[in-house]
């Protein structure tokens, strides 16, 4: 995989960022979901909205109205776990598969992880048909933290999704024996591949693609130049914006930009050998949600940028990506609430999914 080189380059205090004024305004498209955790366009202008508690939506084109699918396997709806990401995946056949991950309390011990699972959508869109469980976290958890979990696919037939630590840090992030705090590569149809790089370690998770992380919660693969990125929350600090690369180590949580919670710290160093440096990080945390490339010739100053949102500061960041990582950050949208999910509809339009306020569509003004 072709990465981009970069050093770590900290974040100007978000007060301080440019602000790069949009002149669109935020149009209301469906309300009734509380923790909109994902968005995912269909080719005929219908979108697919997970509600975190454990609903999946159809939302139709030029409807308000949100219509519930059944198939759906059973959900831990448990503090940040519940029904998380959507990605619709066309095979060279034409054939379409929706991955979805979710928590599941499948397994042993009492509690839940991150699950990945696909299935086909009826017809007429109202349910879940030939549903496959592709990969399911081990070493089940009750504490309701750190689930991840975004998926994406790069264009060689590989899905790659995320777990996070599930509260666990000194126990899942450094340990390839265990999963949570991981990002993993399957082939789409859940095998493993061959040349993953832990499959001969006989203790390691054959799936892990990348380890030492702490809860990755947006994720954006590059297929021009075959680079995964991911950003990850970060305790008090030190949220994350990294470029994946096989086998690496990212480091949770033996190197850090935060401090707990509570203040005090857990490690004295930043970087370290042998541990990715992160292309970005954002000290004090702006709590990163969703990543999207904007396409879109609707949004000219937008066009090429990457998007995501601060669920903390209720702004999105708009950054410009170089050959040597990230070359600006713009702020936009302050003040346009707790965006947890972006999407770019087959309309050109940009979704927002933002807690308490349900879907909203980016539209310009003329």
């Amino acid at each position: 995989m072709a990465v981009l080189v970069s050093t770590p380059v900290a974040a100007v205090d978000y007060k301080n960022l440019d602000v790069l004024e949009l002149n669109v305004k935020a149009v209301s498209v469906a309300k009734g979901v509380t923790i909109p955790w994902a968005i995912e366009p269909l080719s005929n202008g219908d979108l697919l909205i997970t509600e975190r508690s454990g609903t999946l939506y159809l939302l139709p084109k030029n409807s308000s109205t949100l219509t519930k699918l059944s198939g759906l396997p059973q959900i831990d709806a448990n503090g940040q776990g519940g029904l998380l990401d959507l990605a619709l995946h066309s095979g060279p056949d034409d054939s379409q598969w929706l991955y979805i991950t979710y928590s599941s309390t499948q397994g042993a011990k009492s509690g839940s992880n991150t699950a990945l699972m696909r299935a086909k959508l009826s017809d007429d869109r109202t349910e879940l048909l030939n549903t496959q469980l592709l990969y399911k976290g081990e070493h089940n958890s009750t504490k309701g933290q750190h689930y991840g979990s975004r998926i994406v696919f790069d264009n060689q037939g590989y899905v790659y999704f995320s777990i996070g630590d599930r509260g666990a840090r000194d126990k899942n992030p450094q340990d390839l024996s265990r999963d949570g705090g991981k990002i993993y590569r399957l082939h789409i149809d859940g095998r493993i591949p061959k040349d993953n790089p832990f499959v001969n370690q006989k203790s390691a998770k054959h799936a892990i693609w990348s380890y030492g992380h702490r809860n990755p919660q947006g994720m954006w693969f590059d297929k021009t130049t075959q680079t995964l990125w991911s950003h990850e929350h970060g305790p008090r600090g030190g949220d994350e914006l990294n470029i994946i690369k096989a086998g690496a180590n990212y480091g949770w949580p033996v190197v850090s930009y935060g401090v707990n919670y509570s203040g005090t710290s857990f490690t004295d160093i930043q970087e370290k050998d042998g541990m990715q440096s992160p292309v970005l990080h954002w000290t004090p945390s702006i709590a990163p949600s969703d990543m999207l490339l904007v396409s879109s010739d609707k949004y000219p100053q937008l066009k090429g940028k990457l998007l995501l949102s601060s669920m903390k500061f209720s702004f999105l960041s708009a950054l410009e990506i170089s050959n040597k990582g990230v070359s600006k950050q713009y702020k936009i949208l302050e003040g346009i609430g707790r965006v947890r999910s972006l999407a770019q509809g087959s309309d050109g339009y940009i979704y927002l999914g933002i807690d308490g306020q349900g879907i909203k569509r980016l539209e310009p003004e003329l």
